[in-house]
């Protein structure tokens, strides 16, 4: 299957899981939420940068036309969008940027990932890490969702520490 990696605010699965509404992750790219969609007969998709794909009408993220998707549900439903978010808790999130000799020998070692895995068990289901290589530059992206940016911090700085500590940090 792969490895697969869902950028959105952990918030949202959260509020999707609580709905009872199902969702996929891909990997980070909109070509490949959109790929997913075609695949499996999904209508919506998007990515946490904006990227909204509204597969009966576009192939790529519309931001006026996901405004006005957006309008159209406010007016059937005759809410404030301030009224359909509630219940919606944006998770602090922090992301940091480690400039690394080898990616993949960084994301592999047994040290990091077993860092990553103590991370991952402390959160449970109060919130997420996720560690990805860069597709563009020599970094390892170290990224912790939790309910508070303290929790946050001290959990990128674990994994970043090891990172280190193994030598593989420029």
């Amino acid at each position: 299957m792969g490895k697969y990696f869902g950028m959105s605010n952990f918030g949202l699965y959260k509020a999707f899981d609580e709905l009872g509404i199902g969702y996929a992750k891909t990997a980070v790219g909109d070509k490949y939420v959109y790929e997913y969609m075609m695949k499996n007969g999904c209508r919506i998709g998007g990515e946490q940068s904006g990227h909204i794909i509204f597969s009966k009408y576009a192939s790529t993220g519309d931001g006026i036309l996901t405004s006005l998707k957006i309008m159209e549900v406010m007016m059937a439903r005759k809410k404030k969008l301030s009224e359909l978010a509630e219940g919606f808790t944006v998770y602090p999130q922090v992301l940091t940027n480690v400039r690394v000799t080898d990616k993949k020998a960084a994301q592999d070692d047994a040290d990091v990932q077993a860092a990553v895995q103590q991370v991952a068990d402390a959160l449970g289901d109060t919130g997420r890490i996720l560690v990805r290589e860069s597709g563009t530059e020599p970094v390892v992206r170290v990224m912790v969702e939790a309910e508070s940016e303290e929790v946050c911090r001290k959990y990128v700085d674990s994994v970043v520490d090891v990172i280190k500590e193994k030598g593989f940090a420029l």
